[in-house]
């Protein structure tokens, strides 16, 4: 049977250990998908939610992130990049890393035991920060014009830098036991594109029970075995996120933040703020405004 998740080929020979691709447009690509290589992705222009497995959080410029092999994911840009009248751009530098390509014998090499060892450890989504993230930014915006022996000889290099370093943030809880297959990743696909675009409304259970054409019972298994989250915690999450980045970037009062991130309720807005970041609305935006002041 099929493991796939919603068709999606790297765009690559199959000889081919590393490809670097630059993502470049209105908004990034939208669709929940995975791939069986390593993906290393730095943000260079653009924000949004990053959904990968079971984690949920916010991705802007400057952020770098490692997915290992099958991580479902996708980089789902704020609702003002798909406005046709925007000016607002997206850009992506990403590796992908295929060591299929090269071969058992290859990865059976003495020289290769730690990197094999640190490739079966490392399971997941993770955040790089601090002299990591730096270093290998140096070297992925200079990767365009490598060949050859350079780009392999670079391509192991930034590996060597990410098995050696402690700034690598593990972003998943829940780490899928197997792949989706592919109707399982067409219909969560379904399912996250229609959650992430209409949060700021009313959604029903029932209303996203029809889009995965399941009852709403048999969706809350699937759901939550997928995502570790009911879907009730899950929208509340991203409603969550939506009003950290209003709190952000407009002057609106905290009840207009509420209502426009999906909130129909002024006090169970500051409650279930304060559950997911640990303070309040209001001590969220102050503490902001201090380190912008300073």
């Amino acid at each position: 049977m099929s493991r796939k998740i919603i068709s999606f080929q790297i765009p690559k020979s199959s000889k081919e250990f590393v490809r670097f691709q630059v993502d470049a447009g209105k908004h990034f690509y939208d669709k929940l998908h995975q791939h069986p290589q390593w993906q290393l992705t730095l943000i260079v222009e653009g924000k949004g939610q990053l959904m990968v497995g079971d984690y949920l959080g916010r991705f802007e410029p400057g952020d770098m992130f490692l997915f290992s092999a099958n991580m479902p994911h996708v980089f789902r840009s704020d609702a003002e990049y798909f406005d046709p009248n925007t000016d607002k751009q997206s850009l992506g530098h990403t590796l992908f890393f295929d060591f299929e390509a090269l071969g058992k014998g290859m990865i059976e090499v003495e020289e290769f035991a730690g990197l094999n060892q640190w490739l079966q450890q490392t399971k997941g989504c993770f955040a790089i920060q601090g002299s990591t993230k730096k270093n290998i930014k140096k070297n992925l915006m200079d990767f365009s014009g490598l060949k050859g022996l350079k780009k392999i000889l670079t391509a192991l290099e930034i590996l060597n830098v990410l098995q050696e370093s402690q700034e690598l943030t593990a972003l998943n809880r829940l780490i899928p036991q197997k792949d989706f297959t592919e109707s399982e990743g067409k219909r969560m696909g379904q399912v996250m594109s229609f959650i992430l675009s209409q949060s700021q409304n009313q959604i029903s259970l029932s209303e996203v029970a029809d889009v995965a054409n399941l009852s709403k019972e048999a969706f809350c298994r699937f759901f939550k075995e997928r995502t570790g989250k009911t879907f009730t915690e899950f929208l509340t999450q991203v409603r969550i996120h939506q009003a950290c980045q209003l709190l952000q970037e407009s002057e609106w009062s905290i009840s207009q933040i509420a209502y426009q991130s999906g909130f129909q309720n002024l006090s169970y807005f500051n409650r279930a703020f304060k559950k997911v970041q640990g303070e309040t609305p209001k001590v969220f935006r102050g503490r902001l405004t201090q380190v912008t002041q300073h």
